[in-house]
């Protein structure tokens, strides 16, 4: 009885790993060695590193080029590539090179952990996974090292193409080119086609989720053949891109030469969804552009990838949700299947608890630190969906803002619900209902 009473559940497991990674990062980054000054860093500071860092978001405190040094940076590329593949991935690769069996449970657990629909098969798709991510890593790598080779030299510019093809494809947003100017990010290759077009196809690839490439794979072109939520995931990813590209270049970018242009509104339609890199000033955006921005980052990359966000297919049903609402049918309808309604109020639970997580959050860094409210929200949509991308403010944040940031950061990489069922009680089931009685809305 007293076992059975202290059993973790998945959410829990999930939750306390990703818990156990961030506390010894935080650790790591810390010490004397991992700073290029040789000295300790302050405990807040190594933690929210790490935090972002295995969240995969790419908020920052400190320059990565200039502050941390060579050890620093790679206990944050590791930090990412953790948190990309996610805590429950890599104890798996662990145990499975070690040649230890894999119980009915631990399958499970994976299963949660990948968002997959079964148990059967897990470990075949988790090896399937794996191999992908280091061919795609290791081909963005090779792209790079085209480019940083002249620019830093054969060995310095092999690891920057290592270090930035494995924070692009895990949508991190992590950078090395403080060393030309701190915290600039990819501004300095905003004509670059094949860095532009290397790291938006990384953060894509690795934005899709892991279902979707396997019915790539597996159905080549043939997109009738493909699950409901590839189709979905596809088809929002597209939309997600095009669209807001069109925005930009219109109203943000109408002033840059023509090829710029087209490079900086793809580029920062794509990396607003969860990577955290740019190319140009994003504190020159207009307040249209931020609000574009703030959006984008909110609904993130697809469901079981290395992105953050409310995810593209809760997006997709709510919009179907309203639809259905609108044109008087009785339930939402993607691609001829219907949506249940259980389905529908999960995606409604999950944008109440993002939009509240990072307007509340918002408004109390606001009052805290004196900020404009909008440039505010922008660095909790930041946070919450795992994106990275900053006004320039996060550096400067006094300590209570910095856990906000970590806890959003924290919760949005777990994810939403997972982090409330791992931290709220879950309720007794009840066979008693209570009566029915409808209410007037809109």
């Amino acid at each position: 009885m007293a076992l059975r009473r202290y059993r973790l559940t998945s959410s829990q497991i999930i939750l306390y790993g990703f818990l156990l990674v961030v506390l010894l990062g935080g650790l790591l980054l810390s010490l004397p060695v991992a700073s290029a000054s040789g000295r300790w860093t302050s405990p807040v500071d190594a933690l929210f590193t790490a935090v972002s860092a295995t969240c995969v978001t790419g908020l920052i405190v400190h320059d990565t080029a200039t502050y941390w040094s060579l050890f620093g940076q790679v206990v944050i590329l590791a930090l990412i590539q953790i948190g990309g593949l996610g805590v429950v991935m890599v104890a798996f690769l662990v145990q499975f090179v070690s040649g230890s069996k894999i119980s009915l449970i631990q399958r499970t657990l994976l299963q949660d952990s990948i968002a997959g629909d079964s148990v059967a098969g897990i470990i075949r798709m988790s090896l399937f996974i794996v191999r992908t991510i280091i061919v795609v890593e290791l081909a963005g790598a090779a792209a790079f090292y085209l480019v940083f080779c002249r620019d830093f030299g054969p060995r310095m510019g092999l690891w920057y193409a290592v270090f930035h093809a494995i924070s692009a494809f895990c949508n991190a947003g992590f950078d090395l080119m403080g060393v030309r100017a701190q915290y600039s990010s990819l501004t300095g290759y905003s004509t670059n086609v094949i860095v532009n077009l290397t790291v938006m196809a990384l953060i894509i690839v690795g934005g899709l989720g892991f279902y979707t490439w396997r019915d790539i794979a597996e159905h080549g072109l043939h997109f009738r053949q493909y699950r409901l939520q590839s189709k979905i995931s596809l088809t929002m990813t597209c939309t997600l891109v095009l669209v807001p590209a069109a925005l930009f270049a219109i109203f943000e970018y109408a002033s840059c030469q023509p090829g710029q242009r087209v490079l900086a509104s793809f580029f920062q339609s794509v990396t607003a969804r969860t990577a955290g890199f740019n190319t140009m000033d994003l504190t020159k955006l207009t307040d249209n552009g931020v609000l574009v921005m703030i959006f984008l980052m909110m609904i993130g990359g697809c469901s079981g990838s290395t992105a953050g966000g409310m995810k593209t297919t809760t997006f997709a049903v709510l919009l179907a949700s309203s639809i259905s609402i609108f044109r008087r049918r009785k339930d939402p309808v993607l691609f001829q299947r219907r949506i249940s309604h259980q389905t529908v109020h999960r995606a409604m639970a999950i944008l109440t608890l993002y939009v509240a997580g990072c307007l509340l959050s918002a408004m109390v860094i606001s009052a805290v630190e004196g900020q404009p409210v909008l440039y505010c929200i922008f660095e909790t949509a930041s946070a919450i969906a795992t994106v990275g991308l900053t006004m320039g403010l996060t550096p400067t944040f006094g300590l209570v803002s910095k856990l906000i940031l970590m806890l959003l950061m924290f919760m949005g990489r777990v994810g939403g619900l997972t982090f409330l069922f791992a931290t709220v009680p879950g309720s007794r089931v009840e066979s008693a209902q209570f009566p029915a009685e409808d209410v007037n809305v809109g």
